[in-house]
């Protein structure tokens, strides 16, 4: 028995480290106009580009430029991303000779990419293939600038995460200014505390399975498992709640009793109970409608240990 745990510990190593989250550079794509151009050297074009030279120098690029091209160690700075620059010296005012990284360029989306995952390529882009990023044509240089430094980390375009996000999320943005919202713009998290935008195996770019499995994360006292388990939340938490912001307490989709009520239409109280004329703004309200509606008796909502919470009380 010890024999077949200890094989099988073996096999689980060598299976980890022939994995492909590490995998072997790809093969950068450069355009036509750079199929006969020869490397100039990083000096010629700081000639030009002065103002580009004195911002990436800041940056961790300009310290590990062999990296990207290990072997070809006479490819220094610009051209190691770039590629061969002769021909863009001969001729500056067609962008096509250069690898640009822009919408504009004579480089396509593919070649610009690729140019990147050259180094930047496995781990938490080892999903980046058929992610929602990738299909819509995103190019890395629309969220991060490898020329400048923005940001604290990440060479971001902005000077920070959430920022970049916005630059196109404009809804989740509106999101997160509600009354009721995650705290991101108070700085406590940021949109890839719960997102891989690199890739993941979900559509919104989820850094787990599922939805509970990242709301769980931080709300480990929701995860379980009860004795007593709520369908609905053990189902999805955005079945109650919304993940980035509501006018509603608690990020809820709607505001107790309506959103208990959208289930439980009648189980155990009177027909007219979950009315507006029971509410605590109208004539005559309902004790049980007050404060915190519904969870004043059904404390538990989320699930219950207690041998006696059928109903969610204790």
């Amino acid at each position: 028995m010890r024999f077949v745990y200890f094989t099988l510990i073996a096999s689980i190593a060598a299976i980890m480290s022939c994995s492909s989250l590490s995998p072997p550079p790809l093969k950068p794509e450069f355009n036509a106009a750079q199929s006969h151009a020869q490397y100039v050297g990083a000096s010629v074009c700081s000639s030009c580009h002065e103002l580009e030279t004195s911002h990436w120098s800041h940056t961790i690029h300009a310290r590990v430029p062999h990296l990207a091209a290990p072997d070809n160690p006479k490819v220094e700075g610009c051209e190691t991303c770039h590629g061969p620059g002769s021909e863009h010296v001969s001729d500056p005012a067609d962008k096509s000779k250069i690898m640009a990284f822009t919408h504009q360029s004579g480089s396509t989306i593919n070649q610009q990419n690729t140019m990147c995952l050259q180094c930047h390529r496995g781990k938490e882009r080892i999903a980046w293939p058929g992610s929602i990023h990738q299909m819509n044509d995103l190019s890395c240089s629309d969220c991060h600038n490898p020329m400048a430094r923005f940001s604290e980390k990440g060479l971001l375009r902005k000077d920070g995460i959430s920022q970049t996000c916005y630059s196109c999320h404009q809804q989740q943005r509106a999101e997160f200014r509600k009354r009721s919202h995650m705290p991101l713009p108070e700085g406590k998290i940021t949109c890839t505390d719960c997102h891989n935008p690199h890739g993941s195996i979900t559509a919104p770019l989820l850094k787990a399975d599922t939805v509970n499995q990242v709301c769980y994360q931080c709300h480990q006292e929701k995860r379980g498992p009860f004795i007593w388990e709520h369908a609905p939340v053990r189902e999805n938490c955005l079945n109650c709640h919304q993940p980035h912001g509501s006018n509603h307490e608690s990020l809820l989709v709607s505001t107790r009793p309506f959103l208990c009520q959208s289930c439980h239409t009648n189980r155990g109280h009177p027909n007219d109970l979950m009315t507006t004329a029971n509410l605590a703004s109208s004539a005559n309200p309902d004790a049980r409608l007050i404060n915190r509606s519904c969870q004043n008796c059904h404390a538990q909502i989320h699930g219950s240990n207690h041998a006696a919470g059928v109903l969610f009380h204790r």
